[in-house]
Parts: structure tokens; C-alpha cells; sequence
């Protein structure tokens, strides 16, 4: 058996239940195949990024997986289908959103799949839940908790767990 890889997914819904949602999701991620762990991050309302609609609610999972980046995304893409979502056009509001974010330090660059996510550093939604699970973390780009720090001007709530 191959040795578990720590890896980090984004979760975010604005449409429907979005917390109810996340919370099933987190369940079902944690009884998928090949993951071993799945520990959630607390969960942030935000406003959509370069979109219209609804406020998002966004976690991180750190997960341990048995499965290789590809297989981990098919994956998370067959739990978005099951959670209806549907890709009308970019940045679509969305029953449900699974983003593979890093994957233990494997960086790659494929037509399908780009490891580390090239815009989360960009993101509050994404580095203040992942912040949570792993406050030491260092991206590519610098220390999280420094490019978190410049990102101040997002607006972000933690809610309550």
C-alpha cells in the first residue's frame, strides 16, 4: 500500500443549503476510497470573487490520501456532479465547488490539473480556513500567514461552529 499524501481541498457553495452541503460533502469525502483522514477547517461566509450572486460559504479539508492528484481530482469532481453542479459559465454560482489545492509538494501542470492551485494565494477564502489546519504553511509565493496579511482588503466571517 502506498503511503498516505497530505493534501488540502477548497470547498465552497452559494447556492441552496450551502453549510448543509459542505457538511455532507465533508462526510462523504471522508468515507471516499483512498482517503484515509479528512480533518475541515471552520467555516467563512465571503462575498463571490469576480461573480455575481449569493455569499459563499468556504472551508478547507486537509486530507490523507492513497490517491494519486488525478484520481484524487476525479474524485472531488464526482461529488460536485452529485451535488448538481453545473458549469454554466465562469465563476458560475455553484450547489457545490471542490478545488484541489495542494497536494503534498507536488507541483504540475497539466491541461486538467495545476498543483499548487495557481490563485489561491490570491484568496481569502482559501488561505484563512487552510490557515487554520496549517498556520506554518509556506506556498510558493511566501509564508501563508503573510499573504493572508495582504489580503485584508477582502472581507471574510468565520462563523460559528
Amino acid at each position: 500500500m502506498t503511503s498516505p499524501v497530505r493534501a488540502y481541498v477548497g470547498l465552497g457553495a452559494n447556492l441552496g443549503n450551502a453549510q448543509a452541503t459542505l457538511r455532507t460533502v465533508l462526510h462523504e469525502l471522508a468515507a471516499t476510497p483512498g482517503i484515509v483522514a479528512c480533518r475541515p477547517s471552520g467555516f467563512y461566509r465571503t462575498a463571490p470573487v469576480d461573480a455575481a450572486g449569493p455569499d459563499f460559504i468556504n472551508a478547507v479539508a486537509a486530507i490523507d490520501t492513497t490517491l494519486a492528484p488525478l484520481a484524487l481530482l476525479d474524485a472531488l469532481q464526482a461529488l460536485e456532479n452529485r451535488h448538481g453542479r453545473l458549469r454554466p459559465y465562469k465563476n458560475a454560482p455553484r450547489t457545490l465547488d471542490l478545488d484541489l489545492l495542494l497536494y503534498g509538494d507536488t507541483a504540475m501542470d497539466t491541461p486538467r490539473l495545476t498543483l499548487p492551485h495557481p490563485r489561491m494565494h490570491q484568496r481569502a477564502f482559501v488561505l484563512a480556513p487552510l490557515g487554520e489546519l496549517a498556520p506554518a504553511l509556506v506556498l510558493p509565493q511566501g509564508p501563508l500567514q503573510t499573504l493572508l496579511a495582504r489580503l485584508a482588503d477582502q472581507p471574510i466571517e468565520r462563523l460559528p461552529d
